[in-house]
C-alpha cells in the first residue's frame, strides 16, 4: 500500500490548528503569566476559576493538577474513604477508577445502557449496597449521563451523586451545564479535551462550601494559610501558565462545541445506512459537547486498520473495560460481568473530530468508512 504523505494525514484532533487560530492572544497571556512571577496557582488560575464557575453556574471552581487528582480530591473532600464503595462505569478511561481507589474506597461497577453507553440506572440500583457512599457518573464522549434517574436512586438510597465531567466541558442536561448536576464534579483539561490546557490540568466544581474548602486545602498540602497544615494531604496545585491558557480558550468553548456538533451531523448524514455501522444514541434533553464522534462496528479492528492505512487517524476509546485492567490485581473482574460495556469496548471507534476539521477531511474520512463496508 502506498504511504500517505504527512500533509494528507487526518489527525484525530488537531491542536496545532487551534493554537494557530489563537496565537497572538495565547502568546501574550503566557508571557504575562511568566512575567508575573507567580508560577503556581496565582492570579491567572484564580481568574480562570472565577470565569469557569460563572460559566457552569456553580458557586465554586477549584483547579488542580489533573482530572485524576480532581476525582480523588472531590471524593475525599466529601468524606469518601476506606471502607466505602463508589459505584461507577467500567466503560471509561481508567483514571475514574484510579481516583476512587486513591481515596481508599472500592470501585464497584455497574453496566452501561447499550444505546448511550452511559451508566444504566437499573444496573446502578442493583450495585448499591450498605457500603455504598457515592455514585460517580461519567459523561461518556461528552453526553451527560441520566442524572435525574441517578439522582433519584441516590436520594432514595442515601448516597452521594458525583460527576466525572472530564469529557463534558460545555455539555448540558435540560439546559443545566454538566458540572452543575451533582454534589460536585471533576473536570480534566488534558490537551485533547474540548477545553484543554497545554499540559495536565483539572478541577472541581461544586455548590457545597464545605467540599470547596476541603479541596482548597487538600490541593495545597492541607493548608489554609502558608505553613499551617490542618490535614495530611499533598500537592495538586495547578501551574499559572495553564490557568492563562485555559482563560484564553474558555470564551471560544461554545463556538468550538457548536462546530463539533455540525461535524457530527455531517458525519451522520454521510454514514447513514451503512450495513453493520451504528451510532451512539443521544437522549432527549441532552446537549452533548461531542468530545468524540464514536461509531460501532462488529469488525472494528479491521475498520481501524483500514482507516489508518488511508492516513485517517481514528482511535479506540476504550478497548479494555476498567474491570478487566491488570492494574486491579485481585480486584480484577472476569469477562462477561458487564456484557453491554464489554460488547461496546470491542466495537467502538472514534473518527477524527475537532472544530477546525474541514469539509474535505470529513468527506474523505466518511468515504473511507463507506469503502470498507462496500457501501
Amino acid at each position: 500500500m502506498k504511504a500517505v504523505a504527512a500533509q494528507d494525514v487526518i489527525p484525530l484532533v488537531d491542536l496545532k490548528a487551534q493554537y494557530r487560530a489563537l496565537k497572538p492572544e495565547m502568546d501574550r497571556a503566557i508571557l504575562e503569566a511568566v512575567e508575573d512571577g507567580r508560577y503556581v496557582l496565582g492570579p491567572a488560575v484564580a481568574r480562570f476559576e472565577e470565569a469557569f464557575s460563572r460559566y457552569l453556574g456553580v458557586k465554586h471552581f477549584l483547579c488542580c493538577q489533573s482530572g485524576t487528582s480532581a476525582i480523588a480530591l472531590m471524593l475525599q473532600a466529601a468524606g469518601v474513604g476506606p471502607g466505602d464503595e463508589v459505584v461507577t462505569t467500567p466503560l471509561t478511561f481508567f483514571a475514574t477508577t484510579e481516583g476512587i481507589l486513591q481515596t481508599g474506597a472500592e470501585a464497584v461497577y455497574a453496566d452501561v445502557d447499550p444505546g448511550t453507553l452511559n451508566l444504566d440506572s437499573a444496573a446502578v440500583e442493583r450495585a448499591v449496597t450498605p457500603k455504598t457512599k457515592a455514585i460517580l457518573a461519567v459523561h461518556l464522549y461528552g453526553q451527560p449521563a441520566d442524572m435525574d434517574a441517578l439522582g433519584e436512586i441516590a436520594a432514595r438510597r442515601g448516597v452521594l451523586l458525583f460527576e466525572d465531567a472530564a469529557q463534558a466541558a460545555g455539555a448540558a442536561s435540560q439546559g443545566r451545564k454538566a458540572g452543575a448536576l451533582g454534589r460536585a464534579a471533576s473536570f480534566s483539561f488534558y490537551p485533547g479535551k474540548n477545553l484543554g490546557a497545554y499540559g495536565d490540568a483539572g478541577g472541581i466544581a461544586t455548590d457545597d462550601d464545605a467540599i470547596a474548602l476541603d479541596v482548597r486545602r487538600r490541593r495545597d498540602h492541607g493548608c489554609d494559610i502558608k505553613n499551617r497544615h490542618l490535614i495530611l494531604a499533598g500537592n495538586a496545585r495547578l501551574e499559572s501558565i495553564q490557568g492563562a491558557v485555559l482563560g484564553v480558550k474558555l470564551p471560544h468553548l461554545d463556538a468550538w462545541n457548536a462546530a463539533r456538533r455540525r461535524h457530527v451531523e455531517a458525519y451522520r448524514r454521510a454514514l447513514a445506512g451503512i450495513p453493520g455501522l451504528s451510532f451512539i444514541a443521544e437522549r432527549p434533553g441532552m446537549a452533548s459537547n461531542h468530545h468524540l464522534f464514536v461509531v460501532r462496528h462488529a469488525r472494528r479492528d479491521a475498520l481501524l486498520e483500514h482507516l489508518r492505512g488511508q492516513g485517517i487517524q481514528a482511535d479506540v476509546h476504550y478497548p479494555v473495560p476498567s474491570h478487566l485492567q491488570e492494574a486491579l490485581g485481585p480486584r480484577k473482574g472476569r469477562p462477561g460481568q458487564f456484557p453491554a460495556a464489554e460488547k461496546a469496548a470491542a466495537e467502538v471507534l472514534s473518527l477524527p473530530l475537532f472544530p477546525e476539521l474541514s469539509e474535505a477531511q470529513l468527506t474523505r474520512a466518511a468515504a473511507a468508512v463507506r469503502a470498507f463496508a462496500g457501501a
